[in-house]
């Protein structure tokens, strides 16, 4: 008898056990977590849920997935950058301030940066887009393979050939309507090296899938989108410094049309030997050159722009916008821009791209479109406007 009570009581306690560790995963500040967001990142210290329903763990610096990359082993930490680039051109609308929402429900501890826990498959196919926009570019589109359909990703780009240190630009913010789950609709600038099978690329910038949210990214690959690379810190590689910045989360504020414009500063430039990204006024970590075979030393192409994925849903075009959802003709307030576009040189001096400079890569006109001009004495440099609705009466197919 007592034996039956010794094992009915070692089971109550065991079935304690087990409920509270699930409501202790399950609750964060008295608020209930979803359980697709159960998964803690290794090194969490403290986890913070957001007004817009992100989770955001504030993980330990040292157990930030970049170190369990197998070429960083041995890496030597840059904490900062050595020098901030005087030359830079910024706008003087982009805020110093904090720039995401995040904020508002807490802060990461010192010696911790910020990672979003990933939410359900918000991912198109999109692993070989610039892969095969180099294709089409160099007009060999039997290397669009993969099963992945050339056609379904359409560009709005401009493009600087040489060799460089890195690019520059101020884009404004914008959340255009996605129309199909798998779909998405980005801003932003691609610093390359490589032959197309074996592309390195790193990019940043502004990205809207399905949930319809305006985000920061990160993305790079190392041999054209096959099996390195990821967005954010997805997976091993990128370095994040900063506790203020967690990527793939939502931007505070976005463009609202022929009203307030938000601005945010893009920077990606080579730095004590690793590329820097820095946002607006903040460093927020680097890319390794480690983790790269031809941007070890250099980039070789700059792109700036926006892309979309086009699903092609009952055969005709999607509704996806790109920059703000309208045409590059309607100007400043309402078109999307990218202003004072830069490149860096191999001295680490930023330079100011001229408009004449730039080539342009424009899928569909008749869908979506840019304009390049130089306006030295508004203050934005060499600027474009890019964009448009998607389907329409003029974008049938």
């Amino acid at each position: 008898m007592a034996n039956i009570i010794n094992n009915k009581l070692e089971f109550f306690m065991l079935y304690l056990l087990t409920l509270s560790y699930m409501l202790s995963d399950r609750f964060v500040d008295g608020r209930s977590i979803g359980a697709t967001k159960l998964v803690k990142h290794k090194g969490t210290i403290k986890t913070i849920e957001t007004e817009d329903g992100d989770i955001i763990d504030c993980v330990d610096f040292y157990q930030q997935p970049a170190f369990d990359h197998p070429l960083l082993k041995n890496h030597i930490i840059q904490m900062k950058p050595s020098s901030i680039p005087s030359d830079l051109k910024a706008n003087p609308s982009e805020p110093d301030q904090l720039f995401q929402n995040w904020h508002k429900s807490g802060q990461c501890p010192e010696a911790t940066i910020p990672i979003r826990r990933p939410q359900g498959n918000q991912r198109p196919r999109d692993l070989y887009h610039f892969k095969q926009r180099r294709a089409r570019l160099n007009h060999s589109l039997d290397s669009a393979s993969d099963g992945d359909d050339l056609s379904a990703h359409e560009y709005a780009t401009a493009y600087l050939g040489g060799n460089f240190h890195g690019a520059h630009a101020t884009i404004n913010v914008w959340q255009p309507t996605v129309s199909n789950n798998g779909e998405m609709s980005i801003g932003q600038i691609w610093v390359v090296a490589g032959p197309d099978d074996k592309v390195n690329t790193m990019e940043a910038g502004w990205r809207v899938d399905y949930d319809q949210k305006s985000k920061l990214f990160v993305y790079w690959t190392s041999d054209g989108y096959q099996s390195t690379g990821c967005h954010n810190l997805e997976c091993p590689g990128f370095v994040q410094t900063n506790k203020q910045v967690a990527l793939g989360s939502p931007i505070g504020g976005v463009s609202s049309y022929n009203s307030k414009q938000t601005n945010i500063g893009i920077t990606i430039y080579k730095n004590n030997g690793n590329w820097w990204l820095k946002v607006n006024d903040q460093p927020v970590g680097y890319w390794p050159s480690s983790l790269f075979t031809y941007l070890a030393n250099s980039a070789t192409e700059l792109t700036w722009g926006g892309e979309i994925y086009n699903n092609k849903i009952g055969g005709v075009h999607t509704k996806t916008q790109m920059g703000s959802g309208h045409f590059p003709s309607e100007g400043y307030g309402k078109a999307s821009y990218f202003r004072n576009i830069q490149s860096v040189d191999s001295n680490g001096i930023f330079r100011d791209v001229e408009a004449g400079e730039l080539a342009t890569d424009v899928t569909k006109p008749s869908c979506y479109n840019i304009n390049v001009q130089s306006d030295n004495s508004g203050g934005s440099g060499t600027n474009f406007y890019f964009g448009g609705p998607g389907y329409s009466d003029k974008c049938p197919k």
